[in-house]
């Protein structure tokens, strides 16, 4: 039998990077006995190695509490505990829509930040209930009436009546769990006899039970062997296996509404089941499908390619595997000059970019070059056909385009005051349009219209830079549109490299051409012959170093005498560098790559 309605509370906890969301779920985990005492360790749902060494969350993660509350009926508390960065964005918003209250925890001695912003407003939209919760309350720099304050003016929450807890001491803990049980509504209709709707949350591939699909039941009642439909994809399937998480599996024989769960039923892979999907029984389906919601669309694009080309294989391995685990993760093949096979992948910001990099390199051992991060241009024509752009190498040919677009976006800075002008003038020098400015409890909010192309580089490293790490910082992508975009390509020794060609803006094209020039004059080993380093846009060369040769003294045997016998040697070694140059090729080594893809102003 499954648990009636009134007793199921479901909800995810919210916050901006680092404000205690893990360490809070630890807590209600602990207190409510659902893990033993010798099983508990910190960050419990954080699973994988890189969340753990980082200290961050980056796939949500779903557990179920049984709770006595003190009204004397036992609850049953789904939490799914949700990543704070603006890149796993996505995890956060399709959680939100499998439940039907948040918990918001902010640091009492940090306040509101971007992303707490951010967090709030997709579960504002996604009708949730929400309770406040100030965490860190015994640090000394705490000041939770100043933060309770800020959350009303900034977010317009009711927070008289937030919890105020300490989720690593465990103060106020209790409180919070009362507050899920009396605040929070419990799941809205859900007819036990209807026909089966369940909503298909998250899905990833587990190497003994095939791909594993979190679910949660609207309608209708799941038991173990029945057989099942995929709404979207016509996918059919036989339920194996059932079964909630406390945090470890655990079988159930029935999910009924309202209940969050799993299954697996030898699905092969996770491409099949779309995030969003509605799953109803194949012989007597629901009538229309759940909303769904929309597919993450990458927004970085970069090129991965293995150091040693005979390990292109393994790479093809891994990244097949990984986009198993991550929805949001695209790729295709791609061949450089340079670099050899690689594959084109797609991630939604650089934090993405990073993990996935991390995880091949360190769970598959396999070595990686990655090329600039760029993102999509929309190139049009004049026979007026569209090309979505990924790669600059492959921009057409100049003469045949029209104009070419690029993504903007909306960006929310959080700052203190004192730090605004750096912020301004940053915003400033990558061309965006100031929108909004206010103020919010002694912090400066700005809005600003910036290129997505502009931030993708190292704008969140300059932001942290400028203002010692207060900024926070978030943004969501807004349209494309048209601007003076011109292709920039280095040449080494007259050779183009096309790993290091880029889309810059034409007013800007000579100074980011000149600092590349600079940079790779240190970083490439100097030869026997004279290598000119140029940047170049189209025929035009519009900066270029010279990499002088290594030179044996050649008059080192002639001392005294007549000058035209040290000018013949010279002579002689000027002319064989200059036969050296014709033929030279000039190897660029694996560091000067990366290095010279991370710009510095």
């Amino acid at each position: 039998m499954s648990t009636p309605l009134s007793r199921i509370r479901n909800f995810s906890i919210v916050a901006h990077i680092d404000h205690g969301k893990s360490t809070l779920a630890d807590r209600l985990i602990q207190l409510t006995g659902t893990v033993a005492e010798r099983d508990m360790k910190a960050q419990l749902l954080d699973a994988m190695d890189i969340e753990r060494e980082r200290g961050i969350t980056i796939k949500a993660n779903t557990v179920r509490i049984d709770y006595p509350a003190k009204d004397g009926n036992t609850y049953v508390l789904n939490l799914i505990d949700t990543p704070g960065h603006v890149d796993f964005a996505y995890e956060v918003s399709r959680s939100m829509r499998a439940v039907e209250g948040s918990l918001l925890v902010v640091d009492a001695s940090q306040g509101v930040e971007a992303q707490t912003l951010a967090n709030v407003y997709t579960a504002i939209d996604a009708d949730h209930e929400i309770i406040p919760v100030l965490n860190k309350v015994d640090l000394p720099a705490a000041e939770p009436e100043r933060v309770a304050e800020q959350i009303e003016d900034v977010i317009g929450i009711d927070a008289s009546d937030a919890c105020l807890i300490s989720a690593k001491t465990g103060i106020g803990i209790p409180d919070v769990l009362e507050a899920i049980v009396k605040r929070l509504p419990p799941p809205h209709g859900g007819d036990p006899d209807a026909p089966l709707k369940a909503m298909l949350v998250d899905s990833w591939y587990d190497p003994y039970l095939g791909v594993v699909v979190l679910i949660r039941i609207m309608d209708g009642t799941l038991k173990k062997g029945d057989n099942i439909r995929m709404m979207r994809t016509g996918g059919k399937y036989g339920v194996d296996k059932l079964g909630v998480f406390r945090p470890a599996m655990q079988d159930v024989k029935e999910l009924g509404p309202g209940e969050i769960g799993f299954f697996t039923g030898s699905i092969k892979q996770v491409r099949d089941t779309k995030v969003g999907d509605t799953i109803t029984h194949d012989k007597k389906p629901c009538a229309e499908p759940l909303p769904g919601f929309k597919p993450s669309i990458p927004v970085v694009f970069c090129g991965l390619f293995p150091v040693d080309s005979s390990e292109f294989e393994d790479l093809r391995d891994a990244i097949e595997k990984l986009a198993l685990n991550d929805a949001s993760f695209s790729y295709e093949m791609e061949t450089s000059a340079a670099l050899g096979f690689g594959f084109r992948c797609g991630f939604l910001g650089l934090l993405h970019l990073e993990v996935i990099r991390d995880r091949i390199e360190r769970e598959y051992d396999i070595e990686l070059i990655t090329t600039a991060p760029s993102v999509v241009y929309h190139v049009f024509m004049r026979d007026g056909e569209r090309i979505d752009l990924h790669n600059p190498a492959d921009m057409p040919d100049p003469s045949k385009v029209d104009h070419i677009e690029e993504p903007r976006i909306k960006a929310t800075i959080l700052v203190p005051d004192e730090f605004l002008g750096d912020v301004l003038k940053l915003c400033q020098d990558r061309r965006g349009l100031q929108q909004d400015l206010t103020y919010v409890g002694g912090r400066a909010m700005a809005v600003y219209d910036l290129p997505l192309n502009e931030v993708v580089f190292d704008f969140y490293d300059r932001l942290k830079s400028v203002t010692k790490g207060y900024a926070s910082f978030d943004y969501e992508i807004t349209d494309y549109r048209e601007d003076n975009l011109v292709k920039m390509q280095i040449l080494v020794n007259d050779e183009p490299v096309d790993a290091l060609s880029m889309m810059v803006h034409r007013d800007r094209a000579e100074m980011r051409g000149r600092a590349m020039c600079a940079k790779l004059k240190d970083l490439i080993p100097r030869q026997m012959f004279k290598i000119p380093i140029q940047a170049a846009i189209g025929g035009k060369v519009i900066a270029r170093e010279t990499l002088s040769a290594l030179r044996k003294d050649v008059t080192a045997k002639c001392y005294g005498g007549d000058a035209t016998r040290k000018k013949k040697l010279l002579e002689k070694q000027k002319a064989g560098k200059k036969k050296m140059r014709q033929f030279g090729k000039v190897e660029i080594p694996q560091e000067a790559f990366i290095s010279a893809l991370k710009m510095d102003e």
